[in-house]
């Protein structure tokens, strides 16, 4: 079975004013489909840096990231939707980013929102939004 994501010999180091930091160190992982995986440690071990890497956020590192050429995103702690901006525009503005707005995209979206029982408030802000459906916004 082929892999979906390959991480071989993955390092990061950060330079701060005290000096270098290294903050992931000759990490290899393979996922498979179906593969349920975690990423557990204390706080500031490199997880988020992990996932900043494998999705492209974090450019600078040694090793080798595969994604096999799949797009890969994750949900970060917070929701991180911009207020003064709709639900609908909130849910466009990636594609806004990466000039990918088209009939196929929109149509898309709205498919997402229903799906995620969110069309109805399409056109409200962030504010008139439960945790959990700021969640699935982002």
């Amino acid at each position: 079975m082929n892999s979906i994501l390959e991480i071989n010999n993955l390092s990061k180091s950060y330079h701060t004013l005290n000096g270098e930091v290294k903050t992931l160190e000759d990490i290899n992982i393979s996922v498979y489909p179906n593969d349920f995986i975690a990423i557990v440690g204390s706080s500031g071990c490199g997880k988020s840096t992990i996932l900043s890497l494998i999705t492209g956020i974090i450019k600078d590192y040694k090793g080798c990231i595969n994604t096999h050429d799949k797009k890969i995103g994750y949900m970060l702690q917070t929701d991180c939707l911009l207020p003064w901006l709709t639900i609908w525009e909130n849910a466009i503005l990636g594609l806004k980013l990466t000039d990918n707005v088209n009939g196929n995209s929109l149509k898309r979206v709205k498919k997402l929102l229903k799906k995620y029982n969110l069309d109805e408030f399409k056109d409200k802000y962030p504010s008139n939004l439960s945790g959990g459906m700021k969640q699935r916004v982002g």
